[in-house]
């Protein structure tokens, strides 16, 4: 039976830049559909279901960031963000609003090929919510326990410390902003500040990381926020 082509949505409205991609995306196994507005973004999700979306923020009429928003309200399409705006405020936004990843343009082909197989893979993989355990190198997390291992070794954690590492965990390999782990930790109407979200993730490193100093999972992203890392 052969294998499926990966399906990846292109929205730009820069011709040059669409066929740039389209032709790489092509070239390396995957399905490309094309659209330059954020109307027609929103039809082909819906009509054709695409594994991923590249994303432009600057389109005409409807901006890239409410397609975004749009999107993550009824959807966990993986979306990677291509943008002139290199800002650290303008990449936060965008994560917040609900993209998986954040290029700036201008950029290498091969830097968003490399973006996208990276996406993927971690949309393959994250299905935590229903899967009994997860076990990734010596870390081992039973869901229905909400037991944590390392070596074997069950790992005392705090009812804060197990909820902010399986919201780092249901979404692996997705940038997550201070704001978005806040809100999914603490709920919408905290008054939680980013100090006290760094001490905690500076306890769960102590408590679940080989080399504390050094982090093999809890990826800091400066001036961004963190990213669960399971490769």
């Amino acid at each position: 039976m052969m294998k499926r082509k990966a399906c990846v949505l292109v929205v730009d409205d820069e011709i040059e830049i669409v066929r740039a991609l389209q032709r790489s995306l092509t070239g390396h196994g995957y399905e490309v559909l094309i659209a330059g507005r954020g109307e027609q973004a929103l039809e082909l999700i819906e009509q054709c279901s695409p594994d991923l979306m590249v994303l432009d923020l600057g389109l005409p009429g409807m901006s890239g960031l409410e397609v975004c928003q749009k999107v993550r309200e009824q959807s966990d399409l993986p979306i990677i963000v291509i943008s002139v705006k290199n800002k650290e405020r303008d990449k936060v936004l965008a994560l917040d609003l609900g993209a998986d990843d954040y290029i700036s343009k201008p950029f290498g082909i091969n830097e968003v090929l490399a973006r996208i197989r990276v996406a993927l893979r971690h949309a393959a993989r994250i299905m935590p919510r229903t899967e009994p355990t997860m076990t990734i190198g010596p870390l081992q997390i039973d869901f229905a326990q909400k037991l944590v291992t390392v070596n074997g070794q069950e790992v005392k954690l705090t009812p804060t410390e197990y909820d902010l590492l399986k919201v780092f965990v249901v979404n692996s390999g997705k940038i997550m902003t201070q704001h978005m782990l806040l809100t999914q930790v603490w709920g919408t109407n905290h008054d939680m500040k980013s100090h006290y979200l760094h001490v905690y993730i500076g306890h769960l490193r102590r408590k679940i990381e080989p080399d504390p100093a050094h982090p093999r999972f809890l990826i800091t992203i400066s001036g961004v926020g963190y990213r669960f890392n399971d490769d």
